[in-house]
């Protein structure tokens, strides 16, 4: 088994020059985009199509009126005045996906990062979008795979620590017990000492006291997020996406 990681969103073009046909790749935006899309899965939505622009959510939702859109720019729900006169139906916060509004339905998703880094590696063999929500179902996932690559979404342009410890999260787990040899990359090593690290302090502490846990903290309706989205092995799904461009809980 060989494990790779990108810390940065800076490393997400070369993607498109790597042939990933036998890699699988997991995506990480732990606050909060892939927390939100394994929460939605897990309450039944039916499938998420993550974009990367505005304009080609609000484009599927012209084309199929029962779509809900979702997503964020800077962290704030996509109102009217920037989706050309569309409102969207839910921010990027996981706790307004709840069974009720969700179930049956199709999302529709756009955010700063965290869409992008899963369409960034389309052309993987697999490309799983995992949390701490999620982590233990998404290792059990990965623990037959002989190459995997761990992506970071990031902020901008710049590391999300909490990216990176659920990512090292991933790389404690499958080396933990493993009786075959694991390559890891340094950037993975690195992942995992800053995870066993955390754990050894507080690892809820570490989330919250990451650049994007405490600027969330300081917004009231969002506060709770942070919380919500360090809890681990709550939902038992992977989620991946599909050769349709469709996350679902497998």
């Amino acid at each position: 088994m060989t494990i790779e990681t990108i810390l940065t969103p800076a490393d997400l073009p070369a993607l498109a020059q790597r042939d990933l046909r036998g890699t699988v790749c997991v995506v990480f935006d732990i606050l909060r985009a892939t927390s939100t899309f394994v929460t939605a899965l897990h309450n039944g939505a039916s499938a998420i199509i993550p974009v990367c622009e505005i304009a080609e959510a609000v484009a599927l939702r012209q084309r199929n009126p029962e779509v809900l859109l979702a997503g964020e720019r800077d962290g704030v729900r996509i109102r009217a005045a920037q989706a050309g006169g569309v409102d969207f139906d839910f921010g990027n916060s996981p706790r307004e996906f709840s069974a009720e509004k969700v179930r049956g339905n199709i999302i529709v998703s756009t955010t700063t990062n965290g869409t992008r880094a899963l369409r960034a590696c389309a052309n993987a063999k697999t490309v799983l979008a995992a949390s701490f929500l999620n982590l233990g179902a998404t290792v059990d996932y990965l623990r037959e795979e002989k190459e995997i690559l761990l992506i970071c979404a990031g902020t901008g342009e710049q590391s999300a620590s909490e990216d990176i410890l659920a990512a090292g999260a991933v790389v404690e787990a499958l080396a933990t017990g493993k009786t075959t040899q694991i390559n890891k990359s340094a950037n993975s090593t690195a992942a995992r000492a800053a995870y066993v690290q955390a754990v050894l302090t507080n690892l809820a502490n570490a989330i919250s006291n990451s650049e994007n846990g405490r600027r969330l903290l300081g917004i009231t309706e969002l506060r709770d997020d942070v919380a919500f989205c360090a809890r681990r092995d709550v939902f038992k799904l992977v989620a991946r996406l599909d050769a349709d461009g469709k996350l679902r809980s497998v």
